[in-house]
């Protein structure tokens, strides 16, 4: 009975952590265009869909596609500046991210992973 209690503990803890790998904050910083558009943010600082595309090899909308799924995980936040809206890495909100995927990975680990 305690060796089935640990394999389901064990099954469920799996799932979970398969479920974190695949949650749309990870999928939306494993996406290469992603990741290189927030590294122009972060070299750079703020910046409107224009001077970030100036930067990259892709078209403004694809730029802008992707400043969406960014905003939409909390790792940009964007603000309005006249008619432009200027888009910055949301460091509170990208850290607190990733600080709570760690924090249940590690709590995860031990059932799913043992060493």
């Amino acid at each position: 009975m305690a060796a089935q209690r640990a394999t389901d503990a064990r099954a469920r803890s799996v799932d979970e952590l398969i479920t974190l790998l695949d949650s749309a904050f990870l999928r939306a910083l494993t996406e290469p265009a992603r990741l290189e558009l927030l590294k122009v943010l972060l070299r750079h600082g703020p910046a409107d869909v224009g001077a970030i595309a100036a930067r990259l090899p892709q078209d403004r909308s694809v730029i802008s596609r992707h400043l969406k799924v960014l905003h939409d995980v909390g790792v940009v936040r964007a603000r309005s500046e006249g008619r432009h809206r200027i888009y910055e890495v949301d460091g509170q909100s990208f850290l607190s991210s990733f600080e709570g995927l760690l924090s249940r990975v590690r709590e995860l680990a031990p059932v799913c992973c043992p060493p």
